[in-house]
């Protein structure tokens, strides 16, 4: 990822900014059955293995590239954000009596894809993880104190899933800290918000817990351990006072929690999440850029500057405004994530999260309409009706081919940055039309 500029206003500082050992060219696939949204789920897992080579050569050039020439829906609509002032539940459509239960009864299993190349780039900097049935989160944090008609009174808990894609630069080690890291820290800060008496909105709630997950991450980048991370922290998880970094390493994290309800997203820096909602472009997250007007006023109130050096940089040398790590640009530089709430639509096609190495060449539209369209072409041509059902631990292969072509697009339009992609279908049924 290209966001320290090779100026820097510290020589000294410079030196710590690569790790020496360049890497292939790197993909990061996840290869096992299909998941389905009614099964059952295993254990806990997180996915983040690599393996050197090229990107496989496309079978059907044809059918491939036909697609690219279907022009996007010009219907399509750009949200600048999404943002819950205020509660929305999704309705149950159907009386309980007559057996249907509730969204919040639902078992959901995620269907996904995954998928990372080093790029052009010398060093793999991206990491990604995927954590499905990753905790048991209490119903209030989606409810709080409403009594939502149809649900069982004995339902406490909703099954939840995480994704998470990290962006590093001045090197692999706090993308790689986050990506182990980040998850089992919003576990230990949703626990211990759980025993807290709560009078916050549902939003508020998930900033609290995102910001002091983000922030205890932070701080252990930087070998600052406060009683409370020590207090909570996971006892399958080794928290040390020794900087896991350089002070000039730093990364970007854009993580989601997913459950049958709602999607929460989380962001810091200036990778993404973006919704495909019927065919309206729902932006789950803002990029965090020094020339974002608030952004901008943020850092200049702390005593920094913007400089315009091969685009606009803090302090002439990071091309985002908050970042997990980063030491020597703080305060200028914050791991506070801006959190949107998001109720789950039956409209829901698929969600993307991805680095900047494939925002950077392609728009939010056509990455929405891309990821529907390859997920549609993969069950046509294996079937539309799939049965198969996995556990929720393995790739999804329609969400999976959908992440790899995204990822090849990106490549072919020129990106020269880390790609790191997720997919998630949020269709729990496809129904095709089949020839008689």
């Amino acid at each position: 990822m290209e966001e320290m500029a090779t100026f820097s206003i510290a020589n000294s500082l410079s030196e710590n900014t690569s790790l020496g050992n360049h890497v292939g060219f790197t993909r990061v696939k996840l290869l096992t059955e299909t998941a389905s949204l009614l099964s059952d789920m295993g254990s806990k897992t997180v996915s983040t293995d690599s393996k050197d080579g090229t990107l496989d050569q496309v079978k059907e050039v044809h059918d491939v590239m036909s697609i690219m020439k279907e022009p996007v829906d010009e219907n399509v609509v750009k949200l600048p954000s999404v943002v819950a002032n205020s509660v929305s539940l999704p309705i149950v459509e159907k009386s309980q009596s007559k057996g249907v239960k509730s969204v919040y009864e639902l078992e959901y299993i995620p269907l996904w894809g995954t998928h990372s190349v080093i790029g052009k780039r010398p060093e793999m900097e991206d990491a990604v993880a995927v954590v499905p049935r990753f905790m048991e989160v209490p119903i209030k944090m989606f409810v709080g104190g409403h009594v939502v008609d149809g649900v069982n009174s004995s339902l406490t808990n909703l099954t939840t899933h995480f994704f998470g894609v990290y962006d590093g630069h001045g090197g692999s080690q706090v993308a790689n800290y986050c990506n182990e890291r980040v998850h089992v820290a919003l576990e230990e800060e949703l626990k211990a918000y759980a025993q807290e008496t709560i009078n916050d909105t549902l939003q508020a709630q998930w900033e609290k817990v995102f910001t002091n997950c983000f922030q205890k991450v932070d701080d252990e980048v930087g070998g600052r351990i406060s009683r409370r991370t020590l207090e909570a922290k996971s006892d399958t998880f080794n928290v040390t006072s020794e900087p896991v970094a350089p002070a000039t390493a730093g990364s970007t994290a854009v993580v989601a929690v997913i459950n049958s309800s709602h999607i929460i997203v989380a962001n810091c820096g200036d990778s993404r999440a973006v919704l495909y909602r019927g065919k309206e472009v729902v932006v789950l997250s803002n990029d965090h850029k020094p020339n974002r007007e608030d952004e901008l006023a943020r850092i200049e109130a702390a005593g920094g500057k913007v400089i315009q050096w091969n685009g606009h940089r803090v302090l002439g040398v990071l091309a985002m405004s908050r970042s997990i790590g980063d030491g020597y640009l703080k305060p200028c530089i914050i791991p506070d994530p801006e959190v949107t709430f998001t109720a789950r639509a039956r409209e829901d096609e698929c969600l993307v999260l991805a680095s900047d190495g494939l925002w950077d060449v392609m728009s939010n539209e056509e990455v929405c309409e891309v990821a529907r369209k390859r997920i549609l072409i993969w069950h046509k041509k294996n079937g539309g009706n799939v049965t198969d059902k996995g556990n929720g631990n393995g790739v999804d292969h329609a969400a999976q081919a959908a992440a790899d072509y995204l990822v090849m697009l990106a490549l072919q339009k020129g990106s020269k940055d880390n790609i790191s992609v997720i997919v998630v279908d949020l269709k729990a049924v496809r129904k095709f039309k089949t020839k008689s």
